[in-house]
């Protein structure tokens, strides 16, 4: 049964990490919705084949989602400002999108979880979660809010057939880091390959994640085999000192 036959809800699951996601999970067996803001390519991944449903719908509005077995709490967004011109409406849109959406969305699939006695979250933070970076002060609270939510969550439903737990990316092979890249390269003057191994350099491999490899990650902890697994943040970052 695990994954297979379980309903699973990945949020952001029109693209990149979500969407490698919802693909694995459905590979795996699982019924798999997707939850995302545009629905082009949450449509685009139930013709393919690789979801079994969509829902359009943004995070931070409390959407209803329905039973679910499995939640992959995955949508983000990060919007880079020195600390001293980081006002305070980017500063909640960063904690709404990236913190209050995980609580929200989890608040709301507990219940049933609770009463099937048997639930698995797992919450897409980032490295950001982990260490301090410049630049994202607003993005690297949230995502630091977003572990802490997952370890006391986890103590509170350890005996509940329930596991929570984080998977931190580094930099990620994703169409937003690709706009990272895009805005690095007009700010600096750098060529494509210069903005690219400038990412690539925080990571001992000397590459970006695939979103393929954030998945394998995912599945892992919620196959068979990881009952045991709850409470941590798996950094997945090619050896990344944390």
């Amino acid at each position: 049964m695990e994954p297979a036959g379980r309903r699973a809800l990945v949020t952001g699951g029109g693209q990149g990490i979500g969407a490698a996601i919802a693909r694995a999970l459905t590979l795996a067996g699982a019924e798999v919705t997707v939850l995302g803001r545009r629905r082009e390519p949450l449509a685009e991944m139930v013709a393919a084949g690789h979801a079994a449903a969509f829902i359009v719908a943004d995070v931070t509005a409390s959407p209803e989602i329905g039973e679910t077995d499995i939640l992959v709490n995955n949508a983000g967004a990060v919007e880079p400002a020195p600390f001293a011109k980081l006002d305070r409406a980017m500063w909640d849109r960063a904690i709404a999108v990236n913190l209050t959406s995980v609580f929200t969305l989890t608040h709301a699939a507990l219940p049933g979880m609770l009463a099937r006695g048997y639930g698995r979250v797992v919450n897409v933070a980032s490295t950001a979660g982990l260490v301090g970076y410049p630049y994202v002060a607003a993005y690297v609270a949230a995502k630091h809010g977003v572990i802490g939510l997952t370890r006391a969550l986890a103590l509170e439903t350890a005996r509940a057939g329930i596991t929570v737990n984080a998977v931190c990316p580094g930099y990620t092979e994703t169409e937003l880091m690709a706009e990272s890249m895009r805005g690095l390269m007009a700010k600096t003057g750098r060529s494509e390959a210069e903005a690219r191994a400038a990412y690539a350099k925080s990571n001992p491999q000397g590459r970006l994640v695939t979103p393929g490899e954030v998945a394998a990650a995912v599945m892992f902890l919620v196959g068979p085999g990881s009952d045991a697994i709850t409470g941590q943040a798996i950094a997945v970052a090619g050896g990344e000192v944390m």
